[in-house]
């Protein structure tokens, strides 16, 4: 009996890489193929979301983004060691196609992909090619491109494909919005798989300067950091605003859709989410991130009349109480917000990748 397909998913421990990654894989069990995810432990909390068909692999690799002298020592031994181990299992098992989502976890599988000349890309989730994809993009088969235009080496031709959503986001795709109103109204916070205390320290305090009549129709869901989170819970029950505060909400599709505001990073992951449902958000990019990476992913929403950039360095409790207080007194620009993030999603972002999977894999024959 012949074996179906193999493809191996490599991608690092955020969500931002893992969500594409798990939308591709749904796509792929669809079609009939078996499917190999490669990540390290931080992936390994988003592996819940996988079908379980999904074999979930956890490789050693590494990073030199984190931890002392000793542990940045050791990554290079510890990429040697999961590539070795990589090689190994695909000789065993070759696989099709090998696609990396970004993240030093994904290095060992594409090392081993790219020494044994086995058909390979990568997708690029942000703007602004990632540091392993840019480290891998010259000897790839293709580079898929998330957010367009990305920004690559002029001598890489990048693929325009979008970024691929979970199944339970693309159920939600242009889900019906209700604009605010004299009645219940909803605002998300989303501070990104690291959670962000810049969001925990202005947003509540600026809700909370909203007028009594507007603030006491407002409900918050909102994503903190564990070490935020009591203190983001006290303030909200002092202010007598119902508020949901979690590390990390497991049921985010249903949550967008019920937003009449989205107040977020500008995780790549996250603004195809937003778009691919369709809501207005205000958008804070990381101000960290040495490539300004969530700026460009932001851009298409902004240009578009979707969503409002706030740099964080303008991120202050007035100005976001004056933004909100515009936002919930004009229904009809909210609408126009939230039709204008649905005109620039991707809703078939994943068939575009499962295409070109196909060009490459027809092209190596």
């Amino acid at each position: 009996m012949t074996k179906a397909p193999l493809a191996i998913l490599a991608a690092g421990g955020t969500g931002g890489h893992m969500f594409p990654a798990q939308a591709l894989a749904e796509a792929l069990l669809e079609a009939g193929w078996r499917v190999k995810l490669t990540t390290d432990p931080r992936g390994a909390r988003y592996v819940g979301g996988f079908p379980d068909a999904v074999q979930v692999q956890v490789l050693k690799s590494g990073t030199f983004a984190r931890g002392g002298i000793m542990a940045k020592a050791l990554v290079p031994f510890q990429i040697a060691g999961g590539s070795l181990m990589a090689l190994a299992q695909m000789i065993v098992d070759r696989p099709t196609i090998v696609i990396g989502f970004g993240g030093y976890p994904s290095i060992p599988a594409l090392t081993a992909a790219t020494n044994l000349r086995i058909p390979r890309m990568v997708h690029e989730q942000n703007g602004v090619l990632g540091r392993v994809n840019q480290l891998f993009a010259p000897v790839m088969n293709a580079v898929a491109c998330g957010t367009w235009p990305t920004e690559m080496s002029d001598k890489i031709t990048g693929h325009h494909v979008g970024n691929p959503v979970r199944a339970a986001i693309a159920e939600r795709a242009g889900a019906g919005y209700i604009p605010p109103g004299d009645y219940p109204m909803s605002i998300l916070v989303l501070g990104g798989s690291q959670g962000a205390r810049i969001l925990s320290d202005v947003v509540p305090p600026a809700i909370a300067g909203l007028p009594m009549a507007m603030l006491s129709q407002i409900r918050v869901s909102h994503q903190a950091r564990p070490e935020d989170q009591e203190r983001v819970e006290a303030y909200y029950a002092e202010q007598n605003i119902p508020a949901d505060v979690r590390p990390f909400f497991d049921d985010i599709p249903t949550r967008i859709s019920e937003a009449q505001l989205v107040i977020s990073r500008a995780g790549a992951s996250t603004v195809a989410d937003i778009s691919v449902i369709g809501r207005p958000s205000l958008l804070v990019p990381l101000a960290m991130a040495i490539r300004d990476e969530q700026s460009a992913n932001a851009m298409g929403l902004v240009t578009a009349g979707a969503a409002e950039l706030i740099r964080e360095a303008d991120f202050q409790v007035e100005d976001l109480t004056t933004r909100l207080e515009a936002i919930f007194n004009d229904p009809a620009r909210a609408s126009q917000m939230a039709s204008a993030a649905l005109n620039t999603s991707v809703p078939d972002a994943t068939q575009r990748l499962m295409d070109l999977i196909q060009t490459v894999i027809k092209k190596d024959s």
